[in-house]
């Protein structure tokens, strides 16, 4: 497999076999371990980004909760009520 990028490092691989070499344009070669990096650095910049998400998700109720506080506050349709009414009574706190 041959490697190569644009000039926004995306990445492109091509047969080594030269069967694509028509594809290639004015895309440049780089090696496997320069693909890699690029690679690395797309997953870092990505993790970085979701920081917030990551922070955010331990500082939530779990979800149990927040459906539990809508259906107190009764914010669910009247079926959907009924059907999680029908849990609370089959299996109720101890």
């Amino acid at each position: 497999m041959k490697y190569f990028k644009d000039t926004n490092n995306n990445l492109f691989g091509y047969e080594s076999d030269g069967s694509q070499d028509h594809l290639i344009g004015d895309k440049i070669e780089i090696t496997e371990s320069e693909r890699d990096e690029i690679i690395a650095q797309e997953q870092q910049s990505e993790f970085n980004s979701q920081e917030y998400s990551r922070k955010r998700l331990g500082s939530y109720p779990s979800i149990g909760d927040q459906l539990d506080d809508l259906f107190k506050a009764g914010a669910f349709s009247t079926e959907m009520t009924a059907t999680l009414q029908a849990v609370k009574d089959k299996y109720p706190k101890e």
